[in-house]
């Protein structure tokens, strides 16, 4: 009985049985499969995108396999649409224990002489100010329950510089500070707030990039140590744990998945 005890408890610190957990940019990719894998193991999702076919589809099909799951059209660069998904998720659910803030694009390939405000503007809006402002709502319910678990995602983007990809690159080490910033802010009072920095895993906005490109996948493999593109279950498993009891004392770290490709 004392190691059905023990393997009982631990197995109850990495499931997110009973906790409400908002994804951002779920319709696909990262995002799809970190819903699908909370909701698994037993977390109400509310789940946001921009696109809102698939965002419907995806809730929809988790509840038709038992799960828990509402949808709600989000674009995150706007505040009263980050604001209405906290209110939303508690609404539905009843409360708010944790966030997944994930949505983000990539608006073109320049260097910074080749690049128009207009593209600047849109990829921080969305990629660094988007996870601003649903931070900004999640962390006010959560100061005021019992504090919650933040998980943001950077990409490899976010610590190292990347060719053509200057406003990418921008927001995305802005998300690293930001996590940190506000990791600092809160813990003691309840709340971690962590990042996770993905290499190429592959994504629609992955193999969009590809397009026209016919050798492109295999430059990218070979950036990898691994030697190959991740899947958006690798990147999945690291966000729920770092959601979860089992990353208690992990707060403000950025958490590199991505094959090796930041090791070289």
């Amino acid at each position: 009985m004392a190691k059905e005890s023990k393997w009982a408890e631990a197995y109850g610190r990495v499931s997110l049985n009973g906790r409400v957990i908002i994804i951002t940019g779920a319709a696909g990719g990262i995002g799809r499969a970190t819903a699908r894998l909370c909701a698994a193991r037993g977390a109400s999702v509310m789940l946001a995108d921009i696109h809102d076919a698939p965002g419907r589809a995806l809730a929809a099909s988790i509840r038709d396999e038992g799960g828990r799951a509402a949808y709600m059209q989000a674009d995150v660069s706007r505040e009263q649409d980050a604001k209405a998904l906290v209110d939303t998720a508690v609404s539905t659910f009843g409360g708010l224990h944790a966030a997944f803030n994930n949505a983000g694009i990539d608006t073109g390939h320049n260097g910074v002489a080749d690049q128009q405000l207009t593209q600047w503007e849109r990829n921080i809006a969305v990629n660094l100010t988007g996870i601003f402002l649903c931070m900004k709502h999640e962390v006010a319910h959560m100061l005021a329950h019992e504090g919650g678990s933040i998980v943001n995602t950077s990409s490899v983007a976010g610590a190292v510089g990347v060719s053509t990809s200057t406003d990418y690159a921008a927001a995305k080490h802005g998300v690293v500070g930001l996590s940190r910033s506000a990791a600092v802010d809160y813990s003691g009072r309840g709340i971690r707030v962590n990042a996770v920095l993905p290499g190429a895993i592959e994504t629609p906005m992955f193999l969009g990039a590809l397009e026209g490109h016919p050798t492109l996948r295999g430059i990218v493999e070979e950036g990898h140590p691994m030697g190959r593109i991740g899947q958006p279950s690798e990147v999945a498993e690291a966000v729920a744990w770092l959601l979860s009891d089992a990353a208690s004392f992990i707060t403000g770290a950025s958490i590199m998945v991505d094959g090796g490709y930041t090791s070289r």
